[in-house]
C-alpha cells in the first residue's frame, strides 16, 4: 500500500463548521445536532464529514452553536478512540448514548443538556436543527427531545447533505482513489470468477484486495451473487458454487477515508444467456447515453429519463427497479438524488453514479454502475471496466 495516499486535511473540517454556522443563520437555528452511527450506507456520514470520526459500535453526534467549536458526543467506549482519530478535540460521554443495562463505573457521564450549556445559554434555545433524525433510535430521540422540551426541532438533513454536494479538491482526490480501489476489487473478482468458484471466496478476494489498497471497509457489502442469487436488487453473497452458463451479479463499493465508490457489472461464465446479454447491451447503451448528457445546469432526472427510455425501447423498463442516478460521497447513496420525482440540478464538482438496474426478470438480474465527476462542460468517468465480461 502506498504511503502518500490522499486524505482530507485537518483544516478543511473547520471550513465545514463554518458552513453549518451559515446554515444555522439562514434557518434561524440556535443549536445544531447531527446524529451518526455505524450502519454501513448512511450511519457514519455526519460525524465523518464534520469531525473525521468513523463511528463504530456506539452511536455519536455533533453539537454546534454559533461562534463556538463543535462538541462530539458519544458513549463511554468511544471517547478515547474519538480523541485519537477525530478532528473535534472536545469529546463528551453523555447518558443519552449509553445502554441502560451496562455499567461503566469509571466513566464520566454528562447529560446532553449539560454539554449544550457549554455552548449556549439553555434559555436561549428556541430552534434546534437536527440531521440524521431518521436514523436515531426512539430511546435516544425521546431523551434528546425531553432535554429541550420548549424547543422546536427542525429537520435539516437535506440541507446538510446539500452542503456536501459540491466536492473540494481534497474530496475529489480521495474519491478518485476510492474508484481506483474499486477497480482493483473488480479486477480481482473477475479473475476469480469461474465454473465451480464459491461466491464467498470471490468476495473474500475482493475485500482482501481493497483492504490492501487502503480501503477501511465497504459502503455496502460486497455483492457476489450467481444463479438464483442474481435476481433481486439486494444480493447477499452466499455459500454457493458458480456454474457454467450462469452470470454473476458483482458490486464492489469500498469506503476510503470516509468516502465511497461503487462499480457493478454482470460477469458471464461461459456462453451468455441471450436475454441477459441483450439486457446488458441495452444497459451499456443507456449508460453511454446518460454519460453523453451529463453536464452542469441540467436537471438530473432528465438524464435519468434518457437511460430509462433506452431500457423502455428494449422492453426492459419494468425491470428498472429503482432510481438510476444518485450522488456519492460520505454516503454510498446520498442526496441529491436524480429520480423521476426529483428536480435536483447537476453542478460542477458533483460526483454522481449512473446505476442502471435490471432486476426481477425471469432469467435473473443485475445492475451496471459507474461513477462520474461533473465538469465545467460535461463529465469525466471515474473508472474503466468493460461492460461485457465473459469468463
Amino acid at each position: 500500500m502506498r504511503r502518500n495516499l490522499p486524505t482530507i486535511p485537518a483544516g478543511e473540517y473547520r471550513e465545514r463548521w463554518k458552513k453549518i454556522e451559515e446554515l444555522m443563520e439562514k434557518r434561524g437555528l440556535d443549536l445544531f445536532f447531527a446524529y451518526a452511527d455505524d450502519r454501513y450506507t448512511f450511519g457514519p456520514a455526519h460525524a465523518r464529514w464534520l469531525g473525521n470520526f468513523p463511528v463504530h459500535f456506539e452511536v455519536a453526534g455533533v453539537l454546534m452553536a454559533k461562534g463556538k467549536d463543535p462538541i462530539l458526543v458519544s458513549g463511554p467506549e468511544s471517547e478515547g478512540y474519538a480523541k485519537l482519530v477525530g478532528s473535534i478535540p472536545d469529546v463528551r460521554v453523555i447518558e443519552e448514548f449509553t445502554h441502560p443495562y451496562v455499567d461503566f463505573v469509571h466513566a464520566k457521564f454528562q447529560k446532553v443538556s449539560e454539554v449544550v450549556a457549554d455552548l449556549i445559554d439553555l434559555k436561549k434555545i428556541k430552534k434546534i436543527g437536527i440531521a440524521g433524525a431518521s436514523l436515531m433510535g426512539a430511546y435516544a430521540y425521546d431523551k434528546f427531545r425531553n432535554s429541550f422540551p420548549d424547543a422546536e426541532w427542525i429537520d435539516v438533513e437535506y440541507d446538510v447533505c446539500m452542503l456536501r454536494a459540491i466536492k473540494s479538491d481534497a474530496e475529489l482526490a480521495v474519491i478518485r482513489y476510492a474508484y481506483q480501489i474499486a477497480q482493483r476489487g473488480m479486477e480481482a473478482a473477475i479473475d476469480a470468477i469461474k465454473d465451480g468458484a464459491w461466491e464467498r471466496e470471490v468476495a473474500a478476494l475482493v475485500e482482501y484486495t481493497i483492504r490492501m489498497a487502503g480501503a477501511e471497509g465497504t459502503g455496502v457489502d460486497t455483492m457476489v451473487g450467481s444463479g438464483e442469487n442474481a435476481r433481486d436488487v439486494i444480493t447477499r453473497t452466499a455459500i454457493r458454487q458458480m456454474k457454467s452458463g450462469e452470470f454473476v451479479h458483482l458490486t464492489v463499493a469500498p469506503r476510503y477515508e470516509g468516502y465511497h465508490s461503487a462499480i457493478a457489472r454482470p460477469v458471464f461464465i461461459g456462453e451468455p444467456n441471450k436475454e441477459a446479454l441483450n439486457a446488458l447491451l441495452a444497459a451499456e447503451r443507456a449508460h453511454k447515453a446518460g454519460f453523453a448528457a451529463l453536464r452542469p445546469g441540467i436537471e438530473g432526472r432528465k438524464v435519468e429519463a434518457i437511460t430509462r427510455d433506452v431500457m423502455h425501447q428494449e422492453g426492459l423498463e419494468k425491470y428498472y427497479q429503482h432510481s438510476g442516478m444518485h450522488s456519492i460521497g460520505v454516503m454510498e447513496f446520498e442526496p441529491p438524488f436524480f429520480g423521476p420525482t426529483q428536480d435536483s440540478v447537476f453542478a460542477e464538482r458533483m460526483v454522481v453514479s449512473i446505476d442502471v438496474p435490471v432486476f426481477e426478470t425471469p432469467w435473473g438480474g443485475f445492475r451496471v454502475e459507474d461513477g462520474y465527476l461533473i465538469t465545467a462542460d460535461g463529465a469525466e468517468k471515474l473508472n474503466i471496466v468493460d461492460y461485457l465480461i465473459i469468463k
